[in-house]
């Protein structure tokens, strides 16, 4: 169990599962640190939690600002305890039909600035004699996804990076874990609804950031290696993962109900009474 009063870096905190994350650490008693590339909503989220939340600005794609964003945290809170690398967002469509800068923008914050967090983070645990790392990944860290190709490119690399790391620093006391849930009803998954190229992301219930939040917190508490969310779901996905054959013959059906959901939110849009 953690200890009253832990002490948290969550990146991507301002919306979203980082927002419902930091709503449940600060009401279990725990201290946040609360990074976004968004100020505004970043401060009034803070003001909403209390005392215990601490805004701060962070650029995940510059290791700059991941040691400012540090210091600033030891600073505030005398420490860090638990790092949760969580900013990540989606751009939709064919790969080849993407802006190249898009594709970039979505290597650069959801694996490179996961990158920068472990860089910069793993020296100041070492030293410190602790830490643990939890990087929010996805479902999509184990099967490819048509429409968000390069999304899904950048979860199977955190996943690597995340089982890398933890087997390089086995024999020290810094632990890592991941948790990879499906499609979360967030702004970034409402963002895709105009988007026939996001359908499969639609072709399941989409889960509440309060169920990843949760898991996050389960992470933290117990120190898994991996949590998938929803599980058996999750197990399904890694399993036929290794199989492309399989996955090939799961894309039809699953992108007739993301299609059929699709049509539903943007009847539901257009017609909200």
């Amino acid at each position: 169990m953690l200890k009253f009063g832990t002490r948290f870096m969550l990146t991507g905190g301002a919306s979203g599962i980082g927002a419902a994350t930091a709503e449940l650490l600060v009401a279990r008693g725990h201290r946040v640190a609360v990074c976004d590339v968004n100020r505004e909503a970043t401060l009034n989220l803070c003001a909403k939690l209390g005392e215990r939340a601490h805004p701060l600005y962070l650029d995940v794609r510059q290791y700059t600002e991941w040691e400012r964003a540090l210091n600033e945290t030891w600073n505030e809170l005398g420490g860090v305890d638990v790092l949760i690398n969580n900013a990540g967002l989606v751009h939709t469509g064919l790969s080849h039909e993407v802006p190249l800068e898009k594709l970039s923008h979505m290597v650069d914050v959801n694996l490179v600035g996961v990158i920068n967090g472990v860089h910069s983070a793993v020296p100041r645990f070492l030293e410190q004699g602790y830490g643990h790392v939890i990087n929010t990944a996805s479902l999509a860290s184990f099967i490819p996804l048509p429409g968000t190709a390069v999304y899904a490119a950048t979860k199977h690399a955190v996943r690597a990076f995340t089982h890398g790391c933890a087997i390089e620093l086995g024999d020290t006391p810094v632990k890592f874990t991941l948790v990879c849930p499906g499609a979360v009803e967030t702004p970034m998954l409402a963002k895709q609804v105009d988007d026939d190229a996001a359908a499969l992301s639609f072709s399941d219930k989409p889960l509440a950031p309060q169920s990843v939040a949760q898991a996050i917190l389960k992470a933290a508490e117990e120190q898994p290696r991996e949590i998938l969310v929803p599980p058996v779901r999750g197990n399904l996905l890694r399993l036929a993962g290794a199989f492309p054959g399989i996955v090939n013959r799961m894309f039809p059906a699953a992108q007739r109900r993301g299609r059929a959901e699709l049509a539903r939110r943007r009847a539901l849009m257009n017609n909200p009474g």
